[in-house]
């Protein structure tokens, strides 16, 4: 596909830094036409309406959009106002998460409200966000997702939770289901990121600890450092490109795991 005058909604874009701040401004780079600059707090306000800046100073148009991705009717909306605005959609980035830091042996610990936040952010989400932009990606015939995950729904790595780990790793899973259900009109990929640098692993480590993360997980990685959000941009972006790839997982994580 080419990026040139399409429109994308990528969801948890709204941040200052992270994953889908940067993919929304690479696409806009690219050519997109439109970008839905996604954000669910309130607190988060001011800060997507400077992703928004950002975009459209890299060449798209912008629309700021509140919605909870864990949320059925406002992933509906935030579809049909991307559409509204711009008169069509091709391209959706799957990237809000959360998560609740939890110790992998703390059983206990993994309480409803964690599976409930872990599973409606991270795993139903997704898929809400699909099944919306589903009949406007149809109506143009060639429309692209691209689902977020983490090497933590891999391998048990990382110092989230295992409810994190279990929600990313159907993220993986219905990615395939996805590809096959939505095909020929609608192709499905999934980027699995590893450790990336930022404002999101420094405000859930603490800064002290997150530098110490950041120094240890560098030394482990083949590429001798983690990742920064524009590098998973441009693997979110080259599967948007590349026409012919459906229902595939692209590891962005530098090859830490071909570690032993």
């Amino acid at each position: 596909m080419d990026v040139g005058g399409k429109v994308a909604v990528v969801t948890g874009s709204g941040s200052a830094a992270g994953i889908g701040r940067s993919a929304a401004i690479e696409l806009a780079r690219r050519g997109a036409l439109g970008v839905v600059v996604n954000y669910s707090r309130d607190a988060s306000r001011e800060k997507a309406a400077a992703v928004a800046a950002e975009v459209e100073e890299a060449g798209a148009k912008a629309l700021v959009v509140q919605a909870d991705v864990s949320d059925d009717a406002a992933c509906r909306a935030m579809m049909a106002a991307a559409h509204d605005a711009f008169g069509r959609l091709d391209i959706l980035v799957n990237n809000a998460a959360t998560t609740i830091r939890v110790r992998f042996e703390d059983l206990e610990g993994i309480t409803e409200e964690v599976w409930d936040l872990n599973l409606g952010v991270n795993l139903k989400g997704p898929f809400y966000c699909v099944r919306a932009a589903r009949p406007f990606m149809e109506e143009v015939g060639d429309g692209v997702v691209v689902n977020i995950s983490s090497i933590a729904g891999i391998r048990a790595v990382g110092s989230s939770s295992l409810a994190y780990g279990a929600a990313k790793a159907g993220v993986i899973n219905m990615t395939m289901f996805l590809a096959r259900a939505l095909a020929p009109a609608i192709r499905v990929n999934c980027v699995t990121a590893g450790f990336v640098k930022g404002q999101w692993m420094a405000e859930s480590l603490g800064s002290e600890r997150y530098e110490r993360a950041l120094a240890k997980t560098s030394e482990r990685i083949p590429r001798g450092r983690v990742a920064d959000p524009d590098d998973v941009a441009q693997a979110i972006v080259s599967l948007v490109s590349s026409d012919f790839i459906t229902g595939h997982n692209l590891i962005c994580d530098g090859g830490f795991l071909i570690r032993d």
